[in-house]
């Protein structure tokens, strides 16, 4: 059984935590402030951290700049829908996801799942490995057998969408416009509406992502096209 460290001065979010991650087979471990958090981790091994960002005295980001001495556990970062300044700094000082108050519980599951995944059987992969295995996150590519899984799940794709992914994760974090992914993957000039190319985007998202109406992944660049990142 995997413990996770929930990490908030609520209590009442923590009991709710507690709850549904007892009933996905977890097993939780509370703490109200980054410093019995950095206590809980010295004590005993945990897998996963939730961690809120604002707390009284040593916040989510101290905290998790603090443990990323000692530790590689997954941390997901919980915060208010305003504050996208600490989901940045929460993922640059170390934090592999957030989810953002309030939260659905279900959404919070699935990212523990994808993170525990990842950590256990995948050794968080974040870039791609040879030409013909790529990896950009939790999504791998095997293009001579021209399969994709998410966190070892297997995708189905049809073609196109294949072959838009394989050209976003052979380039990582490089921005593709409408009319290169078009060019590239279709042979042909891209003429009239761009369309075509942010349908297939979309299902690629809903395919991929565990949110697709904000995704992690398979990014917008507004104005210049669209990008993958892990």
């Amino acid at each position: 059984m995997y413990n996770i460290l929930v990490c908030d001065d609520d209590h009442d979010i923590v009991a709710a935590l507690e709850i549904y991650l007892r009933g996905a087979g977890y097993n939780p471990i509370p703490a109200y402030s980054g410093e019995e958090a950095l206590h809980v981790l010295e004590e005993q091994p945990i897998h996963l951290v939730l961690m809120d960002v604002m707390m009284p005295g040593m916040d989510g980001i101290r905290t998790t700049l603090q443990l990323r001495k000692d530790y590689n556990v997954p941390v997901i970062m919980l915060t208010a829908k305003s504050e996208d300044n600490d989901k940045i700094l929460g993922l640059n000082v170390g934090a592999d996801d957030y989810e953002t108050k309030p939260f659905n519980t279900m959404e919070v599951l699935a990212r523990v799942n994808s993170q525990i995944r990842r950590y256990t059987t995948l050794g968080g992969k974040q870039a791609e490995t040879d030409q013909n295995h790529l990896a950009v996150g939790p999504i791998a590519m095997d293009v001579e057998r021209r399969e994709v899984t998410v966190d070892g799940e297997p995708v189905a794709l049809t073609r196109l969408e294949f072959s838009i992914l394989q050209l976003l994760m052979s380039h990582p974090g490089q921005v593709f416009s409408n009319s290169q992914i078009y060019e590239t993957v279709w042979k042909d000039s891209l003429y009239g509406s761009d369309n075509i190319v942010a349908v297939h985007i979309r299902h690629l998202r809903e395919k991929l992502e565990i949110n697709p109406k904000e995704p992690r992944h398979l990014k917008v660049v507004w104005g210049l096209g669209y990008k993958i990142e892990g």
